[in-house]
């Protein structure tokens, strides 16, 4: 009979191996050895169903609607993962949720494993002395794409953690006499892949073609070190899907995102 434990670490990280691009997030977070999972096993204790249960409650998998109550404890902000098992743990644990202040169903998952020609830009790792111009970059990123302004909200905690990016090797930008022509930053990074979040440019910066040229050099970077380079975006930002499409990155799978 299926029931849910708390996985080991070489169980999420079995499971994850089955679609390391749609995991990525989850392969990370346990490699770290961060947070709480939650496992649904079959019959012959394999992992059907897995939840990272926390500020963002992730699911993944089969059966995901057994998380409900989990997810419903976790004071959660955000419930995020492919669509079939956000939406799945959703409808099982939206009454016991708050009400979703934003829903994005559908939000396209990129992903290139092939190195694109080259955009010869000034792309590099970010270092300490670019925190004073990337805090204000990142919190605007950040602000446009989940409406919340974290410098309001949290600010030495999100300065804190814009450090920790820089000092893990997890930024990069292109900064030409103090605008920054393109920056981003990794969310996830596992042997398989390396998730991107937060892909911007100051306003000067824009339509100008710095950016399509910047992500190929940042994916050719990146792929001399993992296989795959992947990221997800909100369906009506249509000027990073273009990005994205002009680069040649490939469309995967779909996500969910439902903000609390």
């Amino acid at each position: 009979m299926a029931h849910v434990i708390e996985p080991t670490r070489n169980q999420i990280l079995d499971f994850c191996a089955v679609d390391p691009v749609e995991r990525v997030f989850l392969e990370d977070v346990a490699r770290r050895g961060q947070g709480r999972f939650l496992a649904l096993l079959d019959d012959v204790a394999t992992v059907r169903g897995l939840c990272h249960v926390g500020t963002n409650v992730v699911p993944s998998g089969q059966g995901c609607a057994i998380f409900a109550a989990a997810a419903a404890q976790a004071g959660a902000r955000m419930l995020i993962g492919e669509e079939r098992a956000v939406t799945e743990l959703w409808e099982a644990a939206g009454r016991r949720l708050p009400r979703a202040r934003e829903d994005r169903p559908g939000q396209p998952v990129y992903a290139m494993s092939e190195p694109p020609p080259a955009g010869e830009t000034g792309l590099r790792a970010a270092t300490l002395d670019d925190l004073p111009l990337l805090v204000p970059a990142c919190a605007a990123s950040h602000h446009e794409e989940l409406g919340v302004d974290p410098l309001r909200r949290d600010p030495e905690g999100f300065r804190w953690r814009t450090r920790v990016q820089i000092e893990e090797g997890r930024s990069w930008l292109w900064v030409e006499d103090g605008v920054i022509r393109f920056k981003a930053e990794a969310s996830a990074w596992t042997p398989s892949a390396v998730q991107l979040q937060q892909v911007w440019a100051d306003p000067p910066a824009r339509r100008e073609g710095y950016a399509t040229r910047a992500l190929r050099d940042l994916i050719r970077l990146l792929l001399q070190r993992t296989p795959v380079v992947t990221l997800f975006v909100r369906t009506e930002n249509f000027p990073a899907i273009a990005l994205y499409d002009a680069v040649g990155m490939d469309r995967v799978l779909t996500y969910r995102s439902i903000l609390l």
